[in-house]
């Protein structure tokens, strides 16, 4: 592999324009490649990057022999098609939140990736973020002694104006909605903590337009630990994590971007992190891929591919209760 570790962006959006800021930040990557359905979104990405190759669909990026991983940034429903498409392509992949739409998709890239032998991880960035970091040490130290309960929030308000109707969140046909946009965040966070629930209970609010715009999941896990959490996209919540054990509890605001977090043990006074990101908070996940491609890993032990499936799983037996299905997506390719 090269000295430094070469990048394609495939799908030039919001989020892909957060994340190249963090790469361009990164001594050891370097992004060379950036592909788009629309040659001009490319273009107008790679003049802002300063990306030698541009490309006006997304096969030619992943023929791109310059290009050692591939972050997909695609709209959720598309990216099994083009997290396949490069992983076939001989390709490493970063593959974007929620790692897919639903189980049957998750299996067929877990699939693909395994039997390439390429490496693959879903870009769950807060799992990787200083604080995330420090919060996983409290836990293994024992720190609040046995975590038996959790409780997680993540809503934004966007306005139910036309415009915002006929975009990417209130759209079925693009999977939008909370659970897969935000709530992927508290029930990631809740795997992270507990592990795979066995038992899961769920409300939502489906909204005019078809998608799930506000609802709550309670989770069960077999020593008797509990999981509370929440999501939307109508109104905006607190945004805070609280994870409780037998000896005290650890508070994280903002979680899904957390700076902070302050350790409570019961009779002590609490300790409180601050961690600031070096850049943007989307760096951390990128190191980690670029750390086990060093070490010829083909998954990362901090997000395993068999969590992101079960993360999936979870989700889809929630939506199942809600009676939300999805229609067919279409080809994206």
């Amino acid at each position: 592999m090269s000295e430094k570790i070469k990048w394609g962006i495939l799908g030039p959006g919001g989020i892909a324009h957060k994340f190249a800021d963090a790469l361009k930040a990164i001594p050891d990557a370097e992004i060379v490649a950036v592909g788009s359905r629309n040659l001009q979104r490319a273009d107008a990405f790679a003049n802002a990057f300063d990306i030698p190759h541009r490309h006006g669909n997304y096969a030619e990026l992943a023929a791109n022999s310059e290009v050692d991983v591939v972050y997909v940034a695609t709209p959720h429903p598309f990216h099994k098609a083009c997290a396949i498409l490069c992983l076939e392509a001989g390709k490493s992949v970063l593959c974007e939140k929620p790692f897919t739409v639903d189980t049957e998709q998750a299996e067929a890239l877990i699939a693909c990736a395994r039997e390439r032998r390429e490496f693959l991880m879903e870009a769950m960035w807060t799992r990787f973020i200083p604080v995330m970091v420090k919060v996983r040490e409290w836990l293994a130290d024992g720190a609040i002694g046995e975590p038996c309960m959790l409780t997680a929030d993540f809503g934004n308000r966007v306005e139910l104006s036309p415009e915002n109707l006929g975009g990417r969140l209130f759209s079925p046909k693009l999977a939008g909605g909370a659970l897969l946009d935000i709530g992927v965040y508290t029930v990631s966070l809740a795997s992270m903590v507990f592990g795979t629930p066995t038992d899961i209970t769920s409300l939502a609010h489906i909204g005019k337009t078809g998608v799930d715009e506000r609802a709550a999941i309670l989770l069960g896990y077999d020593a008797g630990h509990i999981a509370n959490l929440s999501c939307a996209i109508t109104m905006r919540t607190s945004h805070e994590a609280r994870i409780f054990g037998t000896k005290g509890a650890i508070h994280i605001p903002n979680f899904s971007r957390a700076t902070s977090a302050t350790l409570e043990v019961i009779d002590k006074e609490p300790l409180r992190v601050e961690i600031p990101f070096t850049v943007n908070g989307y760096e951390y996940q990128a190191i980690e891929v670029i750390n086990c491609l060093r070490d010829s890993k083909l998954e990362s032990d901090i997000m395993p591919l068999d969590e992101s499936l079960s993360i999936i799983k979870t989700m889809d037996t929630v939506r199942t209760q809600w009676g939300l299905e999805y229609p067919p997506f279409g080809s994206v390719l």
